[in-house]
């Protein structure tokens, strides 16, 4: 199976793992040749936040996800990493449940392979909290690649 779209799925934590996203993403995607998706996930009070901590003008007109999604933090510094090392980048967004909207962005881009980081967490945090690796894991339609934040 050839790679030529990699998701790499960010939400609200993963500004602490930008660097072993990075490396990882590097890793896979560039030797393929591969278009990496930064695709960022947005609970509806996620996204309000971040359109108004970003400076839209949500009256002027409808700000898309992905648009929001550019313009976040994270994803502008994987991208920069990313286009340095010769790694293609587009952006996507969406709003929703976690791993249920990575499975769509996963769908809608057509991806090979999904990138998610996550911490390690015990199975009664699993269970009691809800594990958005998991959901990706179980339902993607196609390989997913979970990267750990660093214990150290």
């Amino acid at each position: 199976m050839a790679l030529e779209t990699v998701l790499l799925a960010l939400g609200p934590g993963d500004a602490e793992r930008v660097d072993r996203l990075a490396e990882e993403t590097i890793d896979i995607a560039g030797p393929s040749g591969a278009t990496v998706v930064l695709g960022h996930v947005f609970t509806e009070s996620e996204y309000e936040r971040a359109i108004d901590q970003l400076g839209f003008d949500p009256t002027a007109t409808e700000v898309s996800p992905q648009e929001v999604a550019g313009r976040h933090a994270t994803v502008r510094e994987l991208a920069e990493r990313l286009e340095a090392a010769d790694v293609a980048v587009a952006v996507g967004g969406a709003i929703g449940e976690h791993g249920e909207s990575i499975v769509g962005l996963a769908e809608e881009s057509g991806a090979d392979m999904v990138i998610v980081g996550g911490r390690q967490r015990s199975p009664a945090g699993k269970a009691v909290f809800g594990s958005t690796a998991q959901t990706v894991m179980l339902s993607a339609p196609c390989p997913v690649t979970f990267v750990r934040a660093d214990t150290s």
